[in-house]
């Protein structure tokens, strides 16, 4: 990896943020990049590491920044086999594993689906968004399954409108701790920013944050846990894992939101994206992508049965 050190003396009298006085110093740097760089810690003031991309900067003082130039968008191919579920000229889905991020970010700067991607299809660099090319959704770390890119601008426009038309029809398994209150049910409660931590999301009080809708259904029951069919309407970050938590079902295994010693010991926690059904670009109707339960939670499953069979 090539790096390129920056550095500028600050040269305003005005109050600035720190990502738009070095946007406006490196005109080919995208202000998201440069906002990605200063939260993996990349970019300092007077010697300080900037910590918020918000921070602002003050004459006099000394700015630098260290960028990768040995692409562009820093992005790097990296040979890492896809379980690649359809593709064609527009689009590939791909079944995602558990522990893999979708693209790169603060503190994942390799070994994520995008730089598997651009090894697979290099033109994919220049579809969407420029940090997080090809992107149209998005699975925590630990959720596996189904996961949509698209491989032209075309195709991207075109995804990108379903989602927001909420046209998408997204089905998840999950199991959690407890039962609900109901066999059926959709929970609607907006999703915020938890103000005592960045990673965590929260339930907000009517008129905060972003509405968000999630519907359920109970597959089957054990003496402790319930496995459920999982539908958001919405695509709010950590949306399932929150709406559940607050319904007081969290999801087996989510130690940030649910139970800090979880009830089954596993490495993850048990979220996976069955299946997607989406209109492919010029079909009027909608394709459905689907995979199983991985290994690991069907194996739970499995074991859950035995118990209860034993015990019934």
């Amino acid at each position: 990896m090539k790096q390129t050190t920056f550095s500028f003396e600050v040269d305003t009298d005005e109050d600035i943020r720190v990502d738009k006085y070095l946007a406006e110093k490196l005109p080919d740097i995208s202000r998201s990049r440069i906002k990605g760089i200063i939260d993996a810690g990349y970019v300092t003031l007077d010697g300080l590491t900037v910590q918020k991309a918000g921070a602002k900067v003050t004459s006099g003082s000394v700015l630098e920044i260290m960028v990768d130039t040995q692409n562009e968008d820093g992005l790097v191919p990296e040979d890492i086999p896809l379980d690649i579920l359809y593709e064609d000229d527009q689009v590939v889905v791909v079944n995602k594993p558990s522990g893999m991020v979708v693209h790169p970010g603060a503190g994942n700067h390799g070994g994520t689906l995008i730089n598997a991607l651009l090894a697979h299809y290099a033109p994919i660099r220049e579809v969407g968004e420029a940090d997080r090319p090809g992107v149209v959704h998005r699975l925590d770390k630990e959720t596996s399954g189904v996961l949509l890119f698209a491989k032209t601008d075309k195709a991207y426009r075109w995804f990108v409108r379903q989602f927001k038309s909420r046209d998408v029809q997204k089905t998840y398994l999950a199991l959690v701790d407890g039962y609900p209150p109901t066999p059926t049910g959709r929970i609607e409660a907006p999703v915020v920013r938890d103000a005592r931590s960045r990673t965590r999301m929260a339930v907000g009080m009517q008129g905060q944050g972003r509405p968000a809708i999630t519907e359920y259904f109970e597959i089957q029951r054990f003496s402790q846990h319930s496995q459920l069919e999982v539908h958001p309407i919405t695509g709010r970050t950590h949306q399932i894992r929150v709406h559940l938590s607050y319904l007081g079902v969290p999801v087996v295994g989510d130690t940030l939101y649910g139970r800090r010693n979880p009830s089954i010991s596993m490495d993850r926690f048990f979220l996976h994206a069955k299946s997607l059904s989406i209109r492919l670009p010029g079909d009027r109707a909608p394709r459905t992508f689907e995979t199983p339960l991985p290994q690991d939670l069907q194996l739970i499953i499995n074991n859950l049965v035995k118990q209860e069979e034993r015990t019934g």
